[in-house]
C-alpha cells in the first residue's frame, strides 16, 4: 500500500510539472517551462546583478516558504525577505516544489499537495526570470509584457519604483520571527486614500491617517482616479492622494525597502554595512498605532526603552509569550455594585468605544453613571479649556492604553480588594525604592563547609517540585483539550454540527477540483462526505474575521434550523482558513432558474412564500436576531424539488433579541440593485432592509426582468433598481385598485403569460410594491408577509 501511495503521488506531481528536471541555477536567472526548483535541492534564480535571490528559504524545523530575498547576508547572518509565495502556509524540507508547468501556470506543491498558483496559462513559451529590481516575473520570450509578477502581490514591502495600486495591499508579519499574516495592512481605501488599518480578531480599526481629521485637514486628496504610489530611487515617496516624504538620506543609494513593521509602522530602511538603518517612518509615537499592546493594556515609549506594554492592575496576559493579544480581566463586573471602586490612571488615555458621553457634569455623576452600568469598565474624566467645561466618558472597551502629555485622567472599575492591593502596592514600592540604604546581610547559620545531607534534600526537593509542575502542566493541557473535544462532540450529536479540519475539508473537496460557484467573498466547491451527502463546501477568501468572531457566529448557525434555510453541516477555522460546509442544492440557485426559463407560476408562487418563511424565522424567531443583508435570487437555492432555503445568512450580522445598534456596521452590505435606501442614505438599519430585498426578488420573479436589466432609452444607459420599481407603479397605475389584465400582462413575464393564476399574482404584486416602499416604516414585517400569502394559499 505504501508503495502504491508513493507511485500515485509521484502521478500526481507529474501531472501539474510534466517532464520535470532537476536543475541548479546558481549562476542563472531564468526557469523554463517543464523545470522545478526543489526544496531538497537547495536551487536558487539569482537576479543578474546579483543583488536578488528566489528559493525555497528554511523558516524552522522542516518549514519552508518560497520567497525572494536580498543575497547579501545581514551582520547577524540573517536574510532580509522582500516577498513570500505561502507565508500563511508552509510547505516541507522533502518533496516540495516550485515549477513552471507546460501550460504556463506557477504551482507550488508541498509534497504533491498544491500550496499556491499564478492561475497563469499560455500558448506560447515562457520563461520566468529574476530581474534587477526583485521583480519575479513571467514573460512570453521575446516580449517584455508580463503574465504574471511578483511586484503585484506584494506581501509587506515595496522595493523602489515598485507601483503601489488600488488592487495591492501590504500586510505585516505576525512577529519577527512569525511571517505569517499579521494584524495592520496598508492599502488605497474606496476614497482614494492610502490608509493603515488594526484588524484583531475583536476589532478592526483605522488609526493612520488620524480617523477624526478630515480628509483635507489630514494633508490627502481623495479627488483622483488613479490610485497609486511608489517610492523612486532618490527615497522619495509619491502617491495620488497627495501623500509624500523624503527619506533622510534621500538621494541614489545602493538598498532601500518600505516595509508594513510588525509593530502596524510604515518605514523605509537604507542598507548601510550590512545592517538596515530607518530612513523614514511614518508614525513618531509607536504608542499611538492601533493595537500595538492589545486590550486591557498600557503602552509607554521613551527613545531610550523603546516601546513597552503591560498589563493594566486586575488584569493578565491572555499570552504570555505574545503581549499583542492584550490582557484578560481576573474579576467579574456583573456583580453588586457597592463592590467596586476606581483606580486612578493621570495622563492616560483610551482610544473609542465611548457608551456615553456627557458635558457639565461633575466627577460624583460622572462615577455614579459608570457604576451603574455593567458594560462600564472605566470612565474619563477631564477639563475642556475651549468650552471651559468638565468632559465625562463612559468606556465599554480599554483600548489602545497609552500615555499622553495633557492633564488627561482615567479612572478603570476593579473591586475594592483589587484596588486597595495597588495602592499597597505602590506604597510599598515608595517605601522600597532607596538602594543605597538596602545592606546585604549573611546568613550566619550557613557555615563554610555545608552537610551533605542537607544538600541532597535540598537538591531532592527542588527535582521533586519541577516534577509535580510538570505534571500538572501536562494535567492541565491534557484536561483541557479533552473538555474542547467533549464540547466539540456534543455539538456535534445534538446538531449534526461539526468543525472539521482542512486535511478534512481537502480529502471531502477532492482537493478542491470541482467548481460550482463563484462571488466577490467566496468560491463553492462540491464535495462528498465520508456518510455519502453531497455537499457544498463555500471556500471564503483572505479571512475578514479574526477567529473568535467566526466561531461566535458558526456557534449560532450551528443552532439554526428551519425547512426554508440552508443546513449548515459545519466549518473549518484552521489558521487562516474560513470554510463553510452546507447541504447541496441540486436545482442550483434562484437566479440560475430564473435566467434558464425553468420555473412556471406555481414553482415561483411557492418559492415567494417559502423564502419570506425562511427570513422570517431569521428576524423573529431565531435565538439570536440575524440581518441577512444580501437577499438576492444567487442567494436563494432550489432543492430537488424546487423547494427554495435561503443560504449565506449567518455571515452578515447577528445580535441578540431587540437590540439594535446601527454603528457597528461599518460599511454598507449587500449587492447593488437589491440594497435598501437606508444604505445609501445612512438611515438606521433593521430588518427592513431584508423585507426591501425581498421585494426586488419578488418583482423579478413577476416580471423576468432583474434591477438593471436595459429598457432600450435613446442613451443606451441602464436602468438601476428605483427604475425598476418606478416602472412597475407606472404600469399598475393605483396598486390598491384592481388591475386589469392588461396590466398584468405588460408586466408578467412573457413565459408566464398562459398559466398565471389572477387573484394570487394581484396579490404577491401588491406585497412586493409595499415591500420595496422607500419608508421603511410603511414596509410590513416578513412575518407579515408570510401571513398573507398564506391566507391566499389556503383559499385555493
Amino acid at each position: 500500500m505504501h508503495l502504491s501511495y508513493l507511485f500515485f503521488l509521484h502521478f500526481i506531481i507529474l501531472n501539474y510539472c510534466p517532464f520535470i528536471t532537476s536543475v541548479t541555477y546558481s549562476s542563472t536567472n531564468v526557469l523554463t517551462q517543464g523545470s522545478s526548483i526543489s526544496v531538497e535541492s537547495q536551487d536558487h534564480l539569482v537576479s543578474p546583478n546579483g543583488l536578488f535571490t528566489v528559493g525555497f528559504h528554511q523558516i524552522g524545523q522542516n518549514a519552508y516558504f518560497f520567497a525572494i530575498w536580498f543575497s547579501e547576508r545581514m551582520a547577524d547572518g540573517s536574510h532580509t525577505f522582500v516577498w513570500m509565495a505561502n507565508r500563511d502556509e508552509l510547505v516541507n524540507g522533502k518533496r516540495s516544489k516550485f515549477c513552471l508547468s507546460k501550460s504556463g501556470n506557477l504551482v507550488l506543491t508541498d509534497a504533491g499537495n498544491r500550496i499556491w498558483m499564478s492561475n497563469t496559462k499560455s500558448t506560447f513559451s515562457l520563461q520566468l526570470q529574476l530581474l534587477d529590481s526583485g521583480n519575479l516575473v513571467l514573460k512570453e520570450l521575446g516580449k517584455n509584457t508580463y503574465i504574471w509578477e511578483s511586484f503585484s502581490f506584494p506581501t509587506n514591502t515595496i522595493l523602489p519604483n515598485q507601483l503601489f495600486t488600488k488592487d495591492t495591499i501590504l500586510v505585516s508579519s505576525r512577529s519577527l520571527t512569525n511571517f505569517s499574516s499579521g494584524f495592520y495592512s496598508f492599502y488605497f481605501d474606496n476614497d482614494n486614500i492610502i490608509r493603515i488599518v488594526y484588524n484583531s480578531d475583536e476589532i478592526t480599526s483605522v488609526y493612520w491617517p488620524k480617523p477624526w481629521l478630515l480628509t483635507l485637514q489630514a494633508g490627502r486628496s481623495p479627488f483622483n482616479n488613479s490610485r497609486y504610489a511608489f517610492l523612486d530611487s532618490l527615497g522619495r515617496f509619491i502617491s495620488t492622494d497627495n501623500y509624500t516624504f523624503a527619506t533622510s538620506d534621500n538621494g541614489l543609494a545602493l538598498q532601500r525597502r518600505m516595509t508594513l513593521d510588525v509593530d502596524g509602522n510604515v518605514r523605509v530602511y537604507t542598507l548601510k554595512n550590512r545592517k538596515w538603518i530607518v530612513s523614514s517612518q511614518t508614525i513618531s509615537k509607536p504608542c499611538l498605532i492601533h493595537g500595538s499592546c492589545g486590550q486591557n493594556s498600557l503602552c509607554t515609549y521613551s527613545l531610550n526603552s523603546e516601546r513597552r506594554c503591560t498589563c493594566l492592575h486586575g488584569y493578565e496576559a491572555k499570552n504570555h509569550s505574545d503581549i499583542s493579544f492584550g490582557c484578560k480581566p481576573t474579576f467579574d463586573l456583573n456583580g453588586d455594585r457597592e463592590k467596586y471602586d476606581f483606580l486612578r490612571l493621570p495622563y492616560t488615555e483610551f482610544y473609542g468605544f465611548d457608551s456615553l458621553y456627557m458635558e457639565g457634569v461633575t466627577f460624583k455623576v460622572c462615577k455614579e453613571a459608570c457604576l451603574n452600568d455593567t458594560s462600564c469598565k472605566a470612565f474619563q474624566y477631564t477639563f475642556n479649556q475651549v468650552i471651559m467645561t468638565f468632559k465625562c466618558y463612559l468606556k465599554t472597551l480599554l483600548f489602545n492604553g497609552h500615555t499622553v502629555d495633557t492633564p488627561f485622567t482615567t479612572y478603570i472599575k476593579l473591586p475594592k480588594n483589587n484596588v486597595s492591593a495597588f495602592n499597597l502596592k505602590a506604597t510599598n514600592q515608595s517605601e522600597l525604592n532607596c538602594s543605597s540604604s538596602i545592606i546585604k546581610l549573611e546568613r550566619t547559620y550557613v557555615g563554610k563547609s555545608e552537610n551533605g545531607s542537607l544538600k541532597f534534600i535540598l537538591w531532592f526537593s527542588i527535582i521533586l517540585g519541577v516534577t509535580e509542575a510538570t505534571c500538572f502542566v501536562f494535567f492541565y493541557y491534557i484536561t483541557r483539550q479533552s473538555s474542547i473535544a467533549t464540547t466539540q462532540s456534543y455539538l456535534a450529536i445534538a446538531t449534526g454540527f461539526r468543525r472539521f479540519t482542512y486535511d478534512e475539508i481537502i480529502k471531502v473537496s477532492n482537493n478542491f477540483i470541482h467548481e460550482i460557484g463563484r462571488g466577490g467573498s467566496a468560491v463553492v466547491y462540491k464535495g462528498i462526505l465520508p456518510d455519502g451527502r453531497l455537499v457544498a463546501i463555500k471556500r471564503l477568501h483572505e479571512a475578514s474575521q479574526g477567529e473568535a468572531e467566526f466561531l461566535a457566529e458558526m456557534s449560532t448557525i450551528g443552532r439554526i434550523n428551519h425547512k426554508n434555510l440552508i443546513e449548515t453541516y459545519g466549518y473549518c477555522a484552521e489558521r487562516k482558513h474560513r470554510i463553510l460546509v452546507y447541504e447541496y442544492m441540486e436545482n442550483g440557485s434562484l437566479a440560475h432558474n430564473l435566467r434558464a426559463k425553468k420555473l412556471d407560476w406555481q414553482m415561483r408562487f411557492d418559492i415567494a412564500i417559502g423564502a419570506a418563511k425562511g427570513l422570517a424565522y431569521l428576524h423573529e424567531e431565531c435565538l439570536e436576531w440575524v440581518l441577512h443583508c444580501d437577499v438576492k435570487p444567487h442567494n436563494i437555492l432550489l432543492d430537488d424539488d424546487y423547494n427554495p432555503k435561503v443560504a449565506d445568512f449567518g455571515l452578515s450580522k447577528l445580535f441578540h433579541q431587540g437590540v439594535i445598534d446601527n454603528s457597528i456596521f461599518s460599511r454598507i452590505r449587500g449587492t447593488r440593485g437589491y440594497m435598501a435606501p437606508e444604505w445609501v442614505y445612512n438611515l438606521p438599519i433593521t430588518s427592513k432592509v431584508d423585507v426591501y430585498s425581498y421585494g426586488i426578488v419578488v418583482l423579478e420573479m413577476i416580471t423576468g426582468r432583474d434591477p438593471t436589466w436595459d429598457q432600450g432609452s435613446n442613451d443606451n444607459k441602464r436602468v438601476d433598481q428605483k427604475t425598476l420599481v418606478s416602472w412597475v407603479r407606472e404600469k399598475v397605475d393605483e396598486p390598491g385598485k384592481n388591475l386589469t389584465n392588461a396590466q398584468i400582462l405588460d408586466i408578467l413575464d412573457p413565459t408566464m403569460k398562459d398559466e398565471y393564476e389572477d387573484n394570487q399574482m394581484k396579490t404577491l404584486l401588491k406585497v412586493a410594491l409595499q415591500c420595496v416602499e422607500e419608508n421603511k416604516d410603511v414596509r410590513p414585517t416578513m412575518s407579515e408577509v408570510v401571513k398573507i400569502l398564506l391566507n391566499l394559499e389556503m383559499d385555493y
